[in-house]
């Protein structure tokens, strides 16, 4: 399911160039984002690589996939 939200114009500017870069659509990075974000927050002693990774493994646990490096 879907919802609107509205999102500031920079926000938006600036997750489009990101999601450019990493071969990604806009929504999807934002909730890349959002997922980091989450994650951070509940727990706030994790470093960004080790947040990074979890969402990967998660990803290959969706996809029956394995990628290495």
């Amino acid at each position: 399911m879907s919802v609107n939200v509205k999102l500031s114009k920079s926000l938006v500017a600036e997750a489009k160039r990101y999601a450019q870069t990493q071969h990604s659509s806009l929504p999807k990075h934002i909730e890349y984002w959002s997922q980091i974000g989450k994650i951070a927050e509940e727990n706030p002693d994790l470093p960004f690589t080790m947040i990074r990774d979890i969402l990967i493994a998660d990803q290959e646990k969706l996809t029956g996939e394995y990628k290495f490096g």
